[in-house]
């Protein structure tokens, strides 16, 4: 941390990796990703992040230290999304930095449902950012920060810093003998609000004057506020994505699996569900007498209509196969009872779901029932 608060500017334009897609394994997510991959990958990369997310909010629950937390994202980080620096020339940074970049996007889209998952999305995300700027490579942070400077506040110059001297000195506790060589910037005071709160900069008419060793500061409130539009707005905009059969079956586990906690969610490994003990043609006369309310109303709607909405066939789907019914039999289950499509609508449009909930598909994930 100490080259931080180096007095003089480096030399930074030739250490940048502008050979690289991704210069910089820092990411504020601004500008969503455009890239083109595979449904399993869309999974799979969404999953590694959300282990990292719960962990840090399990983290949080246990009142863990800061020291703690910092080494508990750093291990799962290491395992699950790792980031290289740009001096580690023998590893894919590229991809590394693609796989972190479109992850964090595809779970805006889980959890911006809610405000609840909004704002604990918000929490961990901002508390990953954090870890990982605070753990950044000096040289490296300080490129990050430059690249980004746009967004940093409006420098303050020599004449305006000579006359304000005194009352730098006092809000910022810099040393007598540092406060000439530490450059300063200006920002709106409700950037810095953990800077005020802490009275370590200098007000007047509403401006933050801070040094450029508290910018990381400013960039944690940036981070925060962005993301806290950004999910808003994906709320307002994720309607076209309700009935899309490969994406929303995902979403939605991901969305529940960060509420319930992933090992509670998720059930990883070779289990099965119970094999042949239930039938597709034992289903309507279970229904009739042995399934429970809710699973009856599902029933009735799907021989009604021949069709069930997404939500409806995740749990429906769910129910039978918890009850007992194998991926074969719900296979012929599902294709009876949607008698009013063609084979080839059929599975083009719902067998990978059908296959997704065993844990024959994608990630190979079994799914419990709900």
């Amino acid at each position: 941390m100490d080259s931080h608060r180096s007095t003089r500017k480096p030399e930074l334009s030739a250490q940048v990796a502008t050979h690289l897609r991704y210069p910089h394994r820092l990411n504020l997510y601004e500008r969503p990703p455009l890239d083109e991959i595979t449904l399993e990958q869309f999974e799979t990369w969404a999953i590694d992040r959300l282990r990292i997310l719960a962990e840090i909010e399990a983290s949080l629950a246990r009142n863990r230290t800061p020291e703690e937390l910092k080494t508990v994202i750093k291990s799962q980080c290491d395992k699950y999304l790792p980031l290289s620096a740009n001096s580690a020339h023998a590893r894919p940074l590229d991809a590394e930095r693609q796989k972190d970049h479109i992850s964090h996007f595809i779970l805006r889209l889980a959890f911006c449902r809610t405000e609840d998952l909004r704002r604990r999305f918000t929490r961990v995300e901002s508390l990953l950012f954090r870890t990982r700027f605070e753990d950044e490579d000096s040289a490296e942070r300080l490129q990050f920060l430059e690249a980004h400077g746009s967004q940093q506040g409006e420098p303050v110059d020599d004449s305006e810093k000579a006359l304000l001297r005194s009352k730098l000195l006092v809000a910022s506790g810099i040393r007598e003998d540092q406060i000439d060589k530490e450059p300063f910037v200006k920002v709106p005071w409700t950037k810095v609000l953990s800077l005020v709160d802490k009275r370590r900069v200098y007000l007047q008419r509403g401006v933050a004057y801070v040094p450029q060793r508290e910018l990381s500061s400013v960039v944690f409130q940036d981070f925060s506020t962005r993301l806290e539009k950004a999910l808003e707005q994906t709320h307002k905009q994720l309607g076209d994505l309700d009935e899309d059969d490969r994406l929303t079956p995902i979403l939605d586990h991901l969305g529940k699996g960060f509420v319930a906690g992933v090992n509670t969610e998720y059930s990883f490994g070779d289990e099965v569900a119970p094999g042949d003990a239930v039938t597709a043609s034992m289903v309507d006369a279970l229904a009739k007498d042995h399934w429970p309310l809710c699973a009856k109303n599902l029933h009735a709607s799907l021989k009604r209509e021949k069709h069930l909405k997404y939500n409806g066939r995740l749990q429906y789907g769910l129910f039978l196969k918890g009850v007992g019914m194998s991926l074969e039999e719900a296979m012929i289950f599902w294709r009876k009872s949607f008698s009013g499509m063609s084979d080839d609508k059929f599975r083009k449009e719902y067998s990978y779901n059908i296959k997704h909930t065993y844990g024959q598909v994608g990630s190979r994930i079994n799914y419990t029932p709900k």
